[in-house]
């Protein structure tokens, strides 16, 4: 199963919700130091976290679709449900992301 490390996803968080308050985001140094994450590495590693779980959702799929008798519609619903909340989540963070680089952007100088 995917886990995930609390202390990453707290980092995360933080810098999410100081972005969100338009406030300047925790120093990364900072965070590197409270938590010793790397924000592009935790980045990665949660797309790869989304994508491994819509790769597993597709498989259940067909598997579900082949006849598999270890497979049934309950644990085919759960893992498409997952794959979506992760795929939503992730694009939130993406938005919140790309909102921020548009304002800084726009800052004068």
């Amino acid at each position: 199963m995917n886990e995930i490390n609390a202390n990453q996803l707290l980092a995360q968080l933080r810098i999410n919700a100081a972005l969100a308050k338009n406030q300047a985001a925790p120093a990364l140094d900072e965070t590197r130091a409270a938590n010793n994450v790397d924000f592009g590495k935790l980045l990665k590693d949660s797309i790869d976290k989304v994508n491994e779980m819509q790769q597993a959702a597709g498989d259940a799929t067909k598997a579900f679709e082949k006849g598999d008798p270890g497979m049934s519609i309950e644990q085919v619903m759960i893992a498409s449900q997952k794959a979506s909340v992760s795929f939503q989540t992730m694009l939130q963070v993406r938005n919140k992301l790309v909102n921020a680089y548009q304002e800084i952007m726009n800052m004068q100088v």
